[in-house]
């Protein structure tokens, strides 16, 4: 039985209390968004140490981060560091991204290791065991979505919308196709001249899924990867079908989320959020981004936390984080850091727009420990404690009522005061 199902039936739990509390948000209230389909739990029992959280455009906005091992570029070692620095840091999901031999270990140890939501994109685990994507058959995609869901993934993306008839659409673009796993199902469906097995199969995709309690992210193969290409046909025939299939999963009883455009100006972004929330009817929307230019490498966490807190303003619910290396490489331990907080800063900041409570009530503390100097208060509320504290004591010798910046005699508080 499903945890939809079991709340349906009147099943209490302690974790929806304590969601309550942190949420501010009525337990009754929150039952309601999760069986009406605009909120997701993302819960596999498989998982057992994981702490639910609940992802919504009703609740605070959510960050993912990305992690996983590069068959040219990475180790073990290094991507476990950069789990420890995503859960230091507060992400509240994480996706494994692996590919390459060491692909299936290092799964299996994130979801020992990570008390958050895990999820995957099990055709890469895939694409690794076959030198050619379009030598799988279907059940071999099913295959390894149940060995992952047996394992305690909680949710899993998966391209179900991106039909052959899209084909000539993105074949037009600029860029064409920028997602790996829209990659491999354009692929597949070119040299084999079939349609795409994860639509063509969904029920049966459902039913795994359904059976052990893993929610689908239906992923936007076709979302833009240049501004040229942003909100163009391709894309949105792909978010239609997307519409038609979260039917399915509502009927089967599958927890589901939409995933959002990569590239995406600026003026955009709002028709971009309130469409997809209108054809998916208000299912949870899971973003990249979205980039709001295309020439700022090396600096593409700001690019996109710009974009992502605009469409958190506008609905997005779950903002998945872009690092300075977007586009050029491989992340290390400090790209994690600074994209990590800079999505945790776009998160907050479209709650304070939303009026949400927890972050109106950050703010007002802040504002109490700045007024009165409260330095370690001050730290404490920040979103990259170590980092505050480090700057501030590079231009000060003891604490007092100033900073290195105004100094005793300019600060205005202090005068003030």
């Amino acid at each position: 039985m499903t945890i939809l199902q079991e709340i349906n039936k009147g099943k209490e739990f302690e974790f929806l209390k304590r969601i309550s509390e942190e949420e501010d948000v009525p337990v009754e209230k929150i039952k309601e968004e999760l069986i009406t389909g605009k909120a997701v739990l993302c819960f596999n029992p498989f998982h057992k140490n994981l702490k639910p959280i609940i992802i919504g455009s009703h609740f605070s906005t959510k960050v993912n981060v990305n992690i996983g091992i590069s068959p040219v570029a990475s180790d073990f070692e290094k991507e476990k560091e950069k789990v420890r620095i995503a859960l230091k840091y507060k992400t509240d999901t994480i996706m494994d991204l692996s590919v390459g031999k060491d692909a299936s270990s290092f799964r299996k140890w994130l979801i020992y290791e990570a008390n958050c939501p895990v999820g995957t994109v099990p055709i890469y685990q895939v694409a690794n065991k076959f030198q050619n994507i379009e030598e799988a058959n279907f059940e071999d995609f099913l295959e390894e979505i149940e060995e992952q869901a047996k394992e305690g993934v909680d949710f899993m993306t998966i391209h179900a919308g991106f039909k052959k008839s899209h084909i000539p659409l993105v074949e037009k673009r600029k860029l064409g196709i920028v997602s790996r796993g829209g990659a491999l199902i354009y692929c597949w469906m070119k040299r084999r001249d079939e349609e795409n097995p994860f639509y063509k199969n969904f029920d049966e995709l459902l039913d795994i899924l359904h059976k052990y309690d893993v929610t689908i992210s239906i992923g936007d193969a076709l979302r833009p990867g240049s501004i040229i290409d942003a909100s163009d046909d391709a894309q949105f025939a792909e978010l239609k079908t997307i519409g038609k299939l979260l039917k399915k999963c509502k009927e089967r009883g599958v927890q589901a989320m939409v995933e959002g455009p990569g590239h995406i100006p600026l003026n955009q972004i709002e028709e971009n959020v309130k469409k997809a929330l209108r054809i998916c009817k208000g299912a949870p929307f899971y973003v990249l981004g979205p980039v709001v230019c295309d020439n700022a490498g090396g600096y593409d966490h700001i690019t996109s936390a710009i974009g992502a807190t605009l469409a958190a303003y506008y609905g997005a619910s779950l903002l998945c984080y872009v690092t300075p290396k977007e586009h050029l490489g491989l992340p290390d331990l400090d790209d994690v850091r600074a994209g990590l907080i800079a999505f945790k800063i776009a998160a907050i900041s479209a709650d304070i727009a939303k009026g949400k409570k927890y972050a109106l009530k950050i703010q007002e503390e802040m504002a109490e420990a700045r007024k009165n100097f409260l330095w370690e208060k001050q730290f404490s509320l920040m979103l990259d404690p170590e980092r505050a504290r480090e700057y501030f004591k590079e231009g000060i010798t003891e604490e007092g009522e100033f900073c290195s910046m105004c100094g005793p005699d300019f600060c205005p508080m202090r005068i003030t005061k």
